[in-house]
């Protein structure tokens, strides 16, 4: 699967994709309501869109590069899951952490739920450590 997302709920989806990956700044696709669990944001929480168009920022200005790719997707009437890969190359400060230089890959999983054509909830599902350790942050 590329940028594009395939899916029932393509529009806030795809809408979704593009503010992760740098494609647009819009939080369209998200409600008023919108929370996200985070494990890499501070408090594990990201709550409204103006909350996750800064979180969104702050990444992209730490990993310019930074890149989700949806590799698995399944779906119901207001859910759906997917498995993702995300990359990156840290180039600046993030959860102040300084720059390392080095580059991630890793693996993770996210469930949203949408109602109403926008995007509520997501959960991602991955460990931090993983980034971390690939960053030079944790002894590997």
């Amino acid at each position: 699967m590329t940028s594009n997302v395939s899916t029932r709920h393509e529009q806030p989806m795809s809408a979704y994709l593009a503010l992760w990956n740098g494609a647009d700044s819009n939080t369209d696709a998200v409600s008023e309501s919108f929370v996200a669990y985070e494990p890499s944001a501070p408090g594990g929480e990201v709550h409204g869109p103006d909350a996750l168009g800064a979180y969104v920022r702050e990444l992209r200005t730490a990993f310019p590069d930074f890149t989700i790719t949806p590799e698995v997707l399944l779906e119901d009437a207001e859910t759906v899951m997917t498995e993702w890969r995300a990359t990156g190359t840290h180039d600046g400060d993030f959860n102040g952490l300084p720059p390392t230089g080095r580059t991630f890959e890793h693996k993770g999983m996210s469930a949203f739920v949408i109602a109403d054509g926008k995007i509520q909830e997501e959960r991602m599902y991955y460990d931090p450590r993983e980034i971390a350790e690939q960053l030079g942050f944790l002894e590997e």
